[in-house]
C-alpha cells in the first residue's frame, strides 16, 4: 500500500482495501463492453478510461494481473480504433500512465509495427482527415508517449527491424525526409536488454558518419545526441572511449556561445520544416540533456571521459559568470542541471546493483569538483533561472561529497556577508547575493547538520576539529538570518524563512537543554526566539497589503501581502518552528504572541497575523486558545454588544425598525470587529474539540456577526461560520509537526522519510487525525439548524411573502440569508449527503457495485432530505430574484455559489486540492533528502522527506480522494437519471449562463459545465436550448455570448461529436446566427465555430443511417443540402458564414468518405461545388476550396504507376475511372472556366517586396486574419508540404509559389485525365505571357502541377507544346516572376514518393531543356535565370539513386559551369557559384554510394570521371594560382603612387583571376550555407589558403566574399583526414610573408582550436603553440602592421591557455616568467644593452600579459606574481607601457567582485606595485 493511503484518516483507509475488488470489476466491464469484430464498439469503452485514471491517481493497491489485463485491452482498443483519433488519444493517454508506473512489475511484449502504421497513416500521409488541428497535435504527442513507454517491451529483433526500416530514409542528407528518419529512429529504437547485441561499435561508426552528413542543424544534433545518450545509458559492453574526442567535440560545438569575440549563434543552420519539428521532440536549442546523460553515464574508472570533461568545463565555465549572459545561458543553466539529476540518477542506480564500472571515490570527487567551477561562476548569475538551479545542485551535491561542497558554499556565504560590511544592518543589504548565499546555506542545511553530527558521517582527519565549522555556519547564518526580514525586501524575507524552516525540519526539537544536543555550540533559543518574534511583529506592523482588499463578497479571509501570496514558506516556517519548540519556549513564545495580537489592530496583515495565531492553535490547541483565541472572542463580543441589530442573523425580523432609519456603525469600529472577526476565523480552523468549552460564546458571536448592519462585518461572520464548521466536522491532521522519529545516527535530528521504502510492514508513525467525536457533529448540526435550516425557511419566507415593504431592507435581508446558506455549505464541504440519482427502471444497485475508490473529507452532518430541501427553496428563490432582483449581481453571484455547492458535489475539495497543488510547485530543494546520502551512507529507493511534509500530501490526497470518491459511480452506469433536484438546479444555472451581467455569466457557466460533465445525459437539452438563442432572431447580445461561452466548451464539443440531433441543431445553430449583428456576437459565434473546427473530432456513425432509423433529427442528405444551399456567393449571406457553411460541408463529406453507408454522390456533388467555388468572388472561399479540393481529390486513375511508366503503354487505363469524373469534367469543360479561375486564383497572390516566402501554405495571404485561417487550412500537410528539401537559395529571392495551389491543377489531370490539360493549354499560354506578376504566379502553379502529374499521354503534351512553352519561359526577358518559375520548375522535378526517391515522367526531359545551351546573344540576366532554373532544378534530385544518364548530364554541366568561372557578369558569377555546389555536392554524394558502372561496358568514361575527381585538383590549382597573381598585383598596386583614376585598377589577367575567384567564395559560401558541405570537404580544405589570405585586397567585392566565407568556415569542424590537411594550411599560413595574411591565420586559429581541441593530437597542438609564440615577436617586413600581429597573437595565446592543453600552458606561463624577470633584472643592472630590440623586449610583456589575461574572475597561486612582473613594466617605453596599461586594467575589471576575498593572495609589496600601476590607487589598496 502507498503511504499516502496508508496515512489516510482511519475511516477512510480501512475503506481503501475494497479498492482491489473494485478495479477488478472494473476491468470485468471494459473486457465486456466492446467487440473485437466492432471497431465502433471502443466507444462505449471510453466513458470507463477515467475510472481507470481514478485508480492510478488515487494510487489504489490492485492486482497486478488486473493491470496486465487492462493495458492489453486498451492496447488492442487503441489498435482497433484506426482513423478514431480521440477514442486513441483517450486511450493511449491512460496506458501511458499504466506503462510508466507498472513498468518494472510488467511482462510484455509490444509490436512496435502498429504504431508506426498509425503514425504514418493519420500524421504523414496525404489523406489528412477531417480532424482539427489541436486533437491531431493531442494524438501526435499520446502515440508518440505510448511508444516511448512501450520501447522497454519491444521484443528481440526490433532494434534490427526499425533501423533497417528508416535505415533508406537518412541517405539523402538533403531531402527532408532524412530529418523524419532521425526522427523516427530516435523515437522507435529500443534500448532494452532484449535488443542488446544489435548494438556493436560498427553501429556506432555508421551513426556518427550519419551524423556528421548534416553540419549545424540543431534538430538533427538533438535526434542523435539523443539516440547515443540512450545507448551510452544501457549498454555497457561497448568500448567508448576511441569515439571520446569525436563526441566531445561535438558536444562543445553544440553549444552556440561567441567564440574570440565571433558571432554566438550559426549564421546560416540548415532549415528543417516546421512540421517536423513540430512533430519530434525538438528544442531549437542544445540538446543540454542528452549531452549531460551521455557524460556522466561515459565516467568509468581508469577512463578518459573525466579527463574530456575538465577540458569541456573550462572551456565553456567563463560564459556561465554573470557578465557573460546572453542567449546561451538557458543551454548551459539545463546542462549543469541534468549534469546534477543524471549523476544522482546513475549513483542511486549503483547503490541498488553493483557492477564492475560502478564509480569510486576518487572518480565522485573528481566530477564534483568540476562541476564546482560551474557552480562557482553561475551562482550570482542575473539570470535566475541559473541561480536557483546552482542552488538545487549544491544541495544535491552536498550530500555526494560534503567535503568539497560544504566549505564552499561556507566561504560564499560569509563573502556575501562581508561585502559592504561596515554593520549588522548592511550585511543584510547586499540583496541579491545575500539572497542566494541564504538559499544555498537553506539548501544545505540537512547535509550540514548530518555532516557535523552524525555518528557515522565520514570525518576526514585533514580537517582537525571535524565538523564544527560547519554547524558555526549555521549558527551564524541562523543568527543573521533575523536581520533579513524586511517588509520592503520580499525576496530576501522569504529566503530568510526558507532559512529557519530548513534548519529546524532538520532539529528533532528546539530548547535550552544543553543534553539535548551535546555537539551544538551554545546558542541560547529562548534569547533567539525572542529576538525572532521581535523581529516578526516588526515586519508585521510594517506590511502592506499587495493590492486593496474587496470589501465583502469575495475578500478571503487569507488574502495578504507577499507573506502570503509569493509562497508557503511564511506559515510553513512557524508551524514547523512551534511544532518543534518545547513546552517552556512554546509558552515563552505563546505569551509574547498572546500580548501582540490583543495590543494590535493590522487590518493590512489579517492574513499573516492569523496564520500566526493558527500554527499556535495547530500546535497546542489547549494552550494556545485559552490564550488567543478566548481573549480575541470575548473582546468582539463585547464590541458587538452595543451595536444596533437587524435581527437577520436570527431570522426574526421587526418590520417597525426599518422606518426609523438605517442602523449604521462607526468606521473605526467596523474595521476593528472585522479584523478580530477574520482573526478568529484563521485560528481556529484547527480548533476541534477544544472550542467546544466555548460553544455559546462562539454561537452568540456569529449571529451576532450576521445581525450586524455592516456587510463587512456579515462576511467576517460568514468566515467564522465556515471556518468552526470546518474545524468540527473535517478530517485533519493534528500533531503534523512534531517530530516522532529522531535521526539512528543523531538523536538531535529528525529522521526523514521516503515514500518508496514504506511497506505495509514497516510501521512508520502514521499522522494522528481529528475524527469528529458526537459533541463537535452535535455542534455542527446545531449550527447547521441555525443558518442552513433555519436560514432556508427564512429565504422562502421572504420570496413568497413579501414581508419588507423598503426594497434596501430586503436586498439586504436576502444578502444575509443566503450568505449564511453559502457559508454553512462552504463549511461542510462534502459532509452533508449527496443526491440519491434516480434510477431509470427502477432498480435498486447493489451498494457493493456502487463503490469506486474510497474517500471522505470529514463526518457525515445533516442529511440528504436537508441538501433536497435546500435545492427546492433555492429554485424558488432563483426565480424570484431573476424576476425581482435580476439586476443584483451579488445576490446572483451568491445563489450561484449555493448552486453549485448544492449541486456539484465534492467540486469545493477539488477547487481546495488544485489550490494547495500550486504550492507543490514551489516545493523547496531545503526539506528534499535526496535518494543518495554518502554522508552518513544510507541510501534509498526515493526522496526523502520531514514527515511534516508527507503528512501534508496525505492530507491533500484525502481530500482528491473525497472529491472523487462518488463522482464517477453513476456516469459509468446507464440506468441511472440525474437526481431531479439536479435538474432543477440545472435549468436555473442554464438560464443565469445567459444572464446580462458578465460575472454572473460567466460563474453560472462554470457551474453548469461541472454538473454537466457529472451527469452528460443534460448535455443535449443544454445544447438545443442554447443553439436556439443563436438562430432566434429577436436574441439579446447577452444570451449569445453566453450560449457561446457553454458551447466553446470541450465537455459540449465531444457530445456533439456523439449526438446527431445536437449535431445537426448545432451546425445550423451557428449557420443560422448572421442576424446578430454587434461586434461582440460576431466575435463570439466565430471564435466558438474556430474552436468546433480545431477540436473536430468527427460525427456520430448514427447520423448516415437511413432516414427511418431517426425517430427525430434531420437525413444526413438533407443536412449537406440545407448546407450546400447555404454555400453560394449568391444568396447574399456574409462572407463569413458562406466560409463556415463551406467549410461544414467539407468536415461532413470528409466524414462520410469513411464511411459504408454514405453515398458517393455527396462526395461528387461536393467536390464539384469546390471546383466551381475556385473562381468564387470571396477571397477566403477559394483559399478554403484549395484546401478541398486537395483532400477530396484522392483516386487518381489516370496516373501512370512506376511499373506502368516503364512500360509506357496507352492503353492501360481503360478500365479506371473516378467517381467524381463525370461531375467535375461537367465543370471545367464551360467555356472560360479556367480563364476565370486562374484570374481569380491570381488574386490570392498579394505580391510586396517584403512578402516572405511561404511555399506549401497559402502565402502570407495578409487579407486572413488568424482566425480565418484556421477554418481555410488543414492541420499541416505534413507530407505533402512543399518543397521538400530545405530552401537556402537566396539568389532566387522570395516566391509567391503556393504548391498546394499546384497540387491542385495535379490533382485534377490525375483525376479526369488528358481534358484537363487541353482545357487549360489556352488559358496556361495566356497567362505565361501576362504582365502581372500575380498572373504569373498563377501560370507557374498550374504548369508545375502539369508537368508534375505522370498521367497518361503527358510525354506526347510535352513534345508537342510544353517543352516549346518552358523554353519561352528560359528565355523570357522579365526578371520579376523569376522566383516562381524557378519554384515551378523545381516543383516538376520534386521525387515522387514519400521520400522523393521515384523519378518523375518528365524530369529528364526538363533537365535536358534546362542544360540546352543558350544562343549567345541572350542577355546576362537570361543567362543567371538558366543557372538559377538549374540550380532549383538539382537541388531535388536524389543524388544517391541517380540514373546513369542524370550523373552524365551532371559532368557535362559541370564542365560547362568551370569553363564559365570568369563570366564578365556579377549575378552570372553568383549563379555559377551556387550551381557549382549543388553539382559538386550530388556528384559526391553519388560517388560515396559506390556505383560501380565498369560493368555496363560504355561507361568506363564515367567511372574514370568519378574516380580521378580532376575537377577538385582543377580548383584548388587554378585557386592557388590566382590568389598568387591577384596578391602579386595588389602589391604592385600599392607600390606604384597611383593616379584617382587608377584607384584600385587591375590588369586584364588578374581581372580574371579576380572574377574567377569571386566564383570561388561564392561555392564556398553556397557549400556551406547549404549543409551540403560534409561531402566536400576535401575541396573546402583546399580552398582555405585562399580565403584566408585574400581577407583585405583593392579589390573590395572580393574581400567582402572572403570575409563571408572565411566567418563561416570559423564554424566548420574538420575530422581526419582533412584536419592534417587544414592545420598544415593554417600553418604555413601563419608564416606567410604577408603581415594581413598572418593576421588574419591568427584570428582563424582562435576558433579553429575550440572547435578541433579534443581532436588535436598533443603533437599538433605543441605545432600552433609554437607558432603563434614566433608571432609574439613578430619583426618581419611590414614595421606599421607588426604591433597588431603581436598582440594578436597574445590573445590567442590568452584563449590557448584557458581552454587548452595545462601542461603546454604552464610552460609557457613558466618560460615567459622567467624571460620578463631576467630583463626586468638586467634593467635593474642597467645593463641595456642595445642588441636587445623592441620586439622581443614587447614580445616578453606580451607573453606575460596573456598569461594574466588567461584567468579571468579566478587568483590562481602563480598569478600574483606574474601580474606584479608585469606591473614592473609600465616605466617601459611605447608600446610595451600601453600593453602593460591595458593589461593591469582588464585585469582589474575582472578581478573587481571577489577583490575583496582575492587581494589576500597578494603580499603588501605586490598590492603597492600594483597600485602604482593602476589609474585608481585606492583600488589597490
Amino acid at each position: 500500500m502507498h503511504l499516502y493511503n496508508a496515512w489516510l484518516p482511519p475511516p477512510v483507509a480501512s475503506e481503501t482495501r475494497r479498492e482491489k475488488e473494485s478495479f477488478a470489476r472494473v476491468v470485468a466491464a471494459v473486457t465486456n463492453s466492446y467487440r473485437s469484430d466492432d471497431p465502433d464498439s471502443v466507444y462505449a469503452t471510453l466513458k470507463w478510461v477515467s475510472v481507470v485514471d481514478l485508480f492510478i491517481k488515487a494510487k489504489s493497491e490492485v492486482a497486478l494481473e488486473d493491470v496486465n489485463a487492462i493495458i492489453e485491452v486498451g492496447l488492442e482498443l487503441f489498435r482497433m480504433s484506426e482513423n478514431k483519433l480521440y477514442a486513441q488519444v483517450r486511450w493511449g493517454n491512460v496506458l501511458v500512465r499504466l506503462l510508466n508506473k507498472y513498468r518494472k512489475k510488467l511482462s510484455l511484449k509490444v509490436s512496435w509495427r502498429p504504431f508506426y502504421d498509425t503514425l504514418i497513416h493519420t500524421h504523414f500521409t496525404r489523406n489528412t482527415g477531417p480532424e482539427g488541428w489541436r486533437l491531431r497535435q493531442r494524438h501526435f504527442e499520446t502515440i508518440t508517449s505510448l511508444v516511448r513507454s512501450c520501447r522497454r517491451f519491444f521484443p528481440p529483433g526490433s532494434a534490427r527491424e526499425i533501423w533497417s526500416e528508416f535505415r533508406s530514409l537518412l541517405e539523402n542528407p538533403w531531402h527532408n525526409s532524412s530529418f523524419e528518419g532521425s526522427g523516427f529512429v530516435r523515437l522507435f529504437l529500443p534500448t532494452n536488454l532484449d535488443n542488446q547485441e544489435f548494438f556493436s561499435e560498427d553501429w556506432i561508426k555508421e551513426c556518427v558518419a550519419l551524423w556528421e552528413s548534416i553540419p549545424k542543424c540543431q534538430f538533427w544534433n538533438s535526434q542523435w545526441a539523443a539516440i547515443i545518450a540512450r545507448v551510452i545509458k544501457n549498454y555497457n559492453h561497448i568500448d567508448w572511449e576511441p569515439f571520446l574526442p569525436m563526441l566531445f567535440t561535438r558536444y562543445l560545438n553544440m553549444f552556440e556561445v561567441p567564440v574570440a569575440n565571433g558571432s554566438g549563434s550559426y549564421p546560416f543552420s540548415v532549415d528543417v520544416p516546421r512540421n517536423t519539428r513540430f512533430l519530434f521532440s525538438n528544442k531549437t536549442m542544445t540538446p543540454a540533456k542528452a549531452i549531460a546523460k551521455s557524460i556522466v553515464f561515459l565516467l568509468r574508472p581508469g577512463g578518459s571521459t573525466q579527463e574530456h570533461f575538465e577540458k569541456l568545463v573550462n572551456l565553456l565555465e567563463q560564459y556561465y559568470h554573470p557578465s557573460n549572459g546572453g542567449r546561451w545561458t538557458y543551454s548551459l543553466e539545463r546542462f549543469l542541471l541534468h549534469l546534477v539529476i543524471s549523476f544522482q540518477k546513475r549513483l542511486q542506480h549503483e547503490q541498488l546493483n553493483t557492477c564492475e564500472n560502478n564509480l569510486g571515490r576518487a572518480e565522485r570527487t573528481s566530477f564534483v569538483n568540476v562541476l564546482l567551477k560551474l557552480i562557482d561562476r553561475g551562482q550570482y548569475s542575473k539570470n535566475e533561472h541559473l541561480s536557483e538551479t546552482v542552488a538545487a545542485a549544491t544541495s544535491i551535491l552536498s550530500y555526494v561529497e560534503p567535503f568539497l561542497v560544504l566549505p564552499f558554499v561556507a566561504s560564499r556565504f560569509h563573502m556575501a556577508l562581508e561585502t559592504n560590511a561596515t554593520s549588522a544592518y548592511e550585511r543584510m543589504t547586499a540583496t541579491h547575493q545575500l539572497k542566494i548565499a541564504v538559499m544555498s546555506v537553506a539548501f544545505v542545511g540537512r547535509s550540514l547538520f548530518l555532516t557535523s553530527l552524525s555518528a557515522s558521517a565520514v570525518k576526514l582527519v585533514d580537517l582537525g576539529g571535524g565538523g564544527e565549522e560547519f554547524i558555526d555556519l549555521m549558527m551564524v547564518s541562523l543568527s543573521n538570518a533575523l536581520l533579513g526580514m524586511d517588509a520592503n525586501d520580499p525576496p530576501k524575507t522569504l529566503a530568510t524563512m526558507q532559512l529557519i524552516g530548513s534548519v529546524v525540519s532538520n532539529l528533532a526539537s528546539l530548547n535550552d537543554n544543553i543534553d539535548e544536543l551535546p555537539s551544538l555550540p551554545m546558542i541560547c533559543f529562548s534569547e533567539w526566539l525572542d529576538e525572532f518574534l521581535c523581529r516578526l511583529f516588526s515586519l508585521l506592523l510594517h506590511l502592506e497589503p499587495s493590492s486593496v482588499i474587496n470589501e465583502g463578497l469575495h475578500s478571503s479571509a487569507t488574502s495578504g501581502t507577499f507573506l502570503v501570496e509569493d509562497g508557503p514558506y511564511y506559515y510553513c516556517m512557524l508551524e514547523i518552528l512551534f511544532g518543534r519548540l518545547s513546552q517552556p519556549l512554546f509558552n515563552q513564545a505563546l505569551k509574547k504572541i498572546s500580548k501582540f495580537v490583543r495590543t494590535n489592530i493590522l487590518p493590512g496583515a489579517i492574513a499573516e497575523v492569523g496564520l500566526l495565531c493558527c500554527a499556535c492553535v495547530h500546535t497546542n490547541p489547549e494552550e494556545a486558545v485559552t490564550h488567543l483565541v478566548e481573549p480575541t472572542l470575548l473582546s468582539v463580543m463585547s464590541s458587538l454588544k452595543g451595536i444596533p441589530v437587524t435581527g437577520f442573523g436570527r431570522g426574526i425580523f421587526n418590520a417597525s425598525t426599518s422606518t426609523k432609519g438605517k442602523p449604521s456603525i462607526s468606521p473605526a469600529l467596523e474595521t476593528a470587529i472585522d479584523y478580530q472577526l477574520k482573526i478568529l476565523s484563521v485560528a481556529i480552523s484547527y480548533g476541534g474539540p477544544v472550542l467546544l468549552r466555548y460553544k455559546d460564546q462562539l454561537k452568540e458571536a456569529i449571529v451576532s456577526a450576521f445581525d450586524c448592519p455592516s456587510w463587512k462585518i456579515n462576511g467576517a461572520g460568514d468566515h467564522l461560520l465556515r471556518s468552526l464548521l470546518g474545524s468540527l466536522v473535517l478530517y485533519y491532521p493534528i500533531d503534523q509537526y512534531r517530530c516522532v522519529l529522531r535521526h539512528p545516527d543523531a538523536a538531535g535530528l529528525e529522521e526523514w522519510i521516503s515514500t518508496k521504502d514504506f511497506f505495509d510492514d514497516k510501521h512508520l508513525a502514521g499522522p494522528k487525525w481529528h475524527i469528529p467525536s458526537a459533541e463537535e457533529v452535535q455542534f455542527a448540526n446545531e449550527l447547521l439548524d441555525l443558518h442552513f435550516r433555519s436560514a432556508l425557511d427564512d429565504l422562502l419566507r421572504i420570496c413568497q411573502t413579501k414581508i419588507h415593504s423598503d426594497p434596501g431592507d430586503e436586498k439586504d435581508h436576502l444578502k444575509v440569508t443566503l450568505l449564511r446558506i453559502d457559508s454553512s455549505l462552504q463549511g461542510v464541504l462534502s459532509c452533508l449527503p449527496d443526491f440519491i440519482p434516480t434510477s431509470k427502471n427502477g432498480t435498486v444497485e447493489d451498494p457493493e457495485h456502487a463503490f469506486l475508490i474510497a474517500g471522505a473529507t470529514g463526518s457525515t452532518v445533516g442529511s440528504i432530505e436537508l441538501r433536497e430541501k435546500a435545492a427546492e427553496i433555492i429554485h424558488t428563490a432563483c426565480k424570484y430574484l431573476v424576476e425581482k432582483k435580476s439586476d443584483d449581481s451579488i445576490l446572483l453571484i451568491l445563489i450561484i455559489r449555493i448552486m453549485d455547492a448544492l449541486g456539484n458535489y465534492g467540486s469545493l475539495e477539488y477547487d481546495e486540492w488544485a489550490n494547495h497543488r500550486q504550492a507543490w510547485k514551489l516545493e523547496s530543494a531545503a526539506i528534499i533528502e535526496p535518494p543518495i546520502n554518502f554522508v552518513v551512507s544510507s541510501h534509498s529507493k526515493g526522496k526523502r522527506r520531514p514527515r511534516w511534509a508527507l503528512i501534508d500530501k496525505a492530507y491533500m490526497h484525502n481530500t482528491w480522494r473525497s472529491s472523487q470518491s462518488s463522482y464517477h459511480l453513476f456516469r459509468t452506469s446507464g440506468n441511472f437519471c440525474p437526481p431531479d433536484h439536479v435538474n432543477l438546479l440545472m435549468d436555473d444555472l442554464l438560464n443565469l449562463a445567459l444572464h446580462s451581467y458578465e460575472t454572473v455569466r460567466a460563474l453560472a457557466g462554470k457551474s453548469l459545465l461541472k454538473m454537466i460533465k457529472r451527469w452528460p445525459s443534460m448535455i443535449s437539452k443544454c445544447v438545443l436550448t442554447l443553439t436556439e438563442n443563436l438562430r432566434n432572431t429577436k436574441a439579446q447580445e447577452y444570451a449569445v455570448l453566453g450560449s457561446c461561452a457553454v458551447l466553446a466548451t470541450q465537455t459540449v464539443l465531444k457530445h456533439v461529436t456523439m449526438d446527431p440531433k445536437a449535431f445537426s441543431s448545432f451546425i445550423l445553430g451557428i449557420l443560422s446566427s448572421s442576424h446578430h449583428e454587434s461586434l461582440k456576437s460576431q466575435k463570439a459565434i466565430n471564435e466558438l465555430f474556430v474552436k468546433y473546427n480545431i477540436h473536430f473530432s468527427g460525427v456520430s456513425r448514427s447520423i448516415f443511417r437511413a432516414p427511418n432509423d431517426h425517430l427525430d433529427g434531420q437525413d444526413f442528405s438533407d443536412l449537406v443540402s440545407q448546407i450546400v444551399s447555404m454555400s453560394f456567393d449568391s444568396i447574399g449571406l456574409h462572407w463569413r458564414y458562406n466560409l463556415m457553411a463551406n467549410r461544414v460541408l467539407l468536415l461532413l463529406a470528409m466524414a462520410s468518405r469513411n464511411n459504408p453507408n454514405s453515398s458517393s454522390k455527396i462526395m461528387s456533388e461536393t467536390a464539384g461545388h469546390f471546383l466551381k467555388s475556385l473562381k468564387s468572388q470571396l477571397p477566403q472561399t477559394r483559399i478554403l476550396a484549395i484546401s478541398a479540393l486537395n483532400t477530396l481529390l484522392k483516386e487518381s486513375p489516370y496516373k501512370l504507376s512506376a511499373e506502368e511508366q516503364t512500360l509506357s503503354l496507352g492503353n492501360l487505363q481503360e478500365n479506371r475511372t473516378s467517381s467524381l469524373e463525370g461531375e467535375l469534367t461537367q465543370i471545367f469543360m464551360e467555356e472560360g472556366f479556367f480563364n476565370e479561375t486562374l484570374t481569380s486564383l491570381s488574386h490570392v497572390h498579394i505580391t510586396t517586396d517584403e512578402s516572405t516566402s511561404s511555399r506549401g501554405n497559402y502565402g502570407n495571404s495578409s487579407f486572413q486574419s488568424l482566425a480565418d485561417k484556421s477554418i481555410t487550412r488543414f492541420y499541416f500537410d505534413f507530407s505533402a508540404s512543399w518543397p521538400r528539401t530545405p530552401s537556402w537559395i537566396s539568389l532566387l529571392g522570395t516566391d509567391n509559389f503556393y504548391s498546394s495551389f499546384a497540387r491542385i491543377f495535379k490533382r485534377l489531370i490525375q483525376e479526369c485525365g488528358m481534358p484537363v490539360l487541353l482545357a487549360l493549354k489556352s488559358s496556361l499560354e495566356e497567362f505565361t505571357i501576362a504582365k502581372e506578376r500575380s498572373k504569373q504566379c498563377v501560370a507557374a502553379e498550374a504548369f508545375a502541377g502539369v508537368l508534375h502529374s505522370d498521367v497518361n499521354g503527358l510525354v506526347e503534351a510535352w513534345d508537342s507544346w510544353m517543352k516549346g512553352q518552358l523554353q519561352n519561359i528560359i528565355l523570357a526577358q522579365s526578371v520579376e516572376s523569376i522566383p516562381e518559375w524557378a519554384a515551378c520548375i523545381r516543383y516538376a522535378v520534386t521525387g515522387k514518393g514519400k521520400y522523393g526517391t521515384r523519378i518523375p515522367l518528365l524530369r529528364q526531359q526538363i533537365l535536358d531543356c534546362l542544360a540546352t545551351p543558350l544562343p549567345p546573344t541572350v542577355t546576362t540576366t537570361i543567362v543567371a535565370k538558366r543557372y538559377a532554373f538549374l540550380s532549383a532544378a538539382l537541388i531535388e534530385v536524389s543524388p544517391q539513386k541517380m540514373p546513369v544518364t542524370e550523373i552524365q548530364l551532371h559532368f557535362k554541366l559541370l564542365e560547362e559551369l568551370l569553363g564559365n568561372m570568369c563570366h564578365s557578369s556579377a549575378q552570372v558569377r553568383e549563379a555559377i557559384g551556387v550551381a557549382l555546389s549543388v553539382l559538386c555536392s550530388n556528384i559526391q554524394l553519388y560517388a560515396s554510394v559506390h556505383h560501380d558502372h565498369s560493368d555496363e561496358g560504355g561507361n568506363m568514361d564515367l567511372e574514370n570521371l568519378l574516380k580521378q575527381r580532376s575537377w577538385i585538383k582543377f580548383l584548388k590549382e587554378r585557386a592557388l594560382e590566382a590568389v598568387i597573381n591577384i596578391q602579386r598585383t595588389n602589391q604592385s598596386d600599392r607600390s606604384e603612387i597611383k593616379s584617382a583614376n587608377q584607384n584600385g585598377h587591375l590588369n586584364g589577367d588578374s581581372q580574371d583571376d579576380a572574377k574567377w575567384m569571386e566564383t570561388l567564395f561564392h561555392f564556398i559560401i553556397s557549400s556551406l550555407k547549404s549543409g551540403r558541405s560534409s561531402y566536400l570537404v576535401d575541396v573546402l580544405v583546399g580552398l582555405l589558403y585562399p580565403v584566408i589570405s585574400l581577407q583585405e585586397t583593392s579589390n573590395k567585392d572580393l574581400s567582402t566574399l572572403a570575409k563571408a566565407a572565411f566567418e563561416l568556415l570559423k564554424w566548420r569542424v574538420f575530422w581526419e583526414p582533412n584536419l592534417q590537411e587544414a592545420l598544415s594550411v593554417i600553418l604555413s599560413s601563419a608564416n606567410d610573408s604577408n603581415w594581413r595574411t598572418r593576421s588574419a591565420t591568427l584570428t582563424f586559429l582562435r576558433t579553429f582550436m575550440y572547435r578541433h581541441t579534443f581532436i588535436l593530437s598533443s603533437t599538433e597542438k605543441q605545432q600552433i603553440w609554437r607558432t603563434v609564440e614566433k608571432l609574439l615577436v613578430d619583426n618581419q617586413v611590414e614595421a606599421s602592421s607588426l604591433l597588431y600581429v603581436r598582440e594578436h597573437a597574445a590573445a590567442v595565446l590568452a584563449g590557448l591557455m584557458k581552454g587548452g592543453n595545462e601542461d603546454l600552458a604552464k610552460d609557457f606561463r613558466d618560460k615567459a616568467y622567467k624571460e620578463a624577470s631576467s630583463l626586468q633584472w638586467k634593467r635593474k643592472q642597467r645593463n641595456l644593452s642595445l642588441n636587445r630590440s623592441i620586439a622581443s623586449t614587447h614580445g616578453a610583456v606580451l607573453a606575460l600579459a596573456a598569461c594574466v589575461l588567461s584567468a579571468p574572475y579566478d587568483m590562481p597561486s602563480w598569478l600574483p606574481e606574474h601580474v606584479t612582473l608585469l606591473a614592473r613594466f609600465v616605466g617601459e617605453a611605447s608600446p610595451v607601457k600601453s600593453t602593460v596599461t591595458k593589461a593591469v586594467a582588464e585585469f582589474r575589471r575582472t578581478h573587481a567582485d571577489t577583490w575583496n576575498i582575492q587581494k589576500d593572495s597578494f603580499t603588501e609589496e605586490q598590492l603597492e606595485v600594483l597600485a602604482d600601476t593602476s589609474s585608481s590607487s585606492s583600488y589597490f589598496a
